[in-house]
């Protein structure tokens, strides 16, 4: 079942696409579907997008629920290791 539930967030940071390239990003959309790649059933996709003038700039991932569950549960580590005023 697909719940067609997209979120979209702005951000602020880099990305490295392939050719090694680093693009600047603004904007992450993320919805659980189904995967064009992933060898799963469903996935929380994550499309990270920058200038729209340069769509080389996309970055997409695509993470078994797991996967994403254990991606937040570092993310939210890595952050609390870090002085308070470092996060701001």
């Amino acid at each position: 079942m697909c719940t067609y539930a997209t979120l979209q967030t702005a951000i602020d940071g880099s990305a490295k696409a392939p050719g090694g390239r680093w693009h600047h990003v603004s904007e992450a959309t993320v919805y659980f579907d189904h995967p064009v790649h992933a060898m799963a059933e469903h996935t929380l996709n994550i499309d990270i997008t920058g200038t729209p003038s340069d769509p080389a700039a996309r970055i997409a991932v695509e993470l078994t629920a797991e996967s994403a569950r254990a991606l937040v549960r570092a993310i939210n580590g890595a952050l609390a290791s870090a002085p308070a005023d470092m996060t701001v």
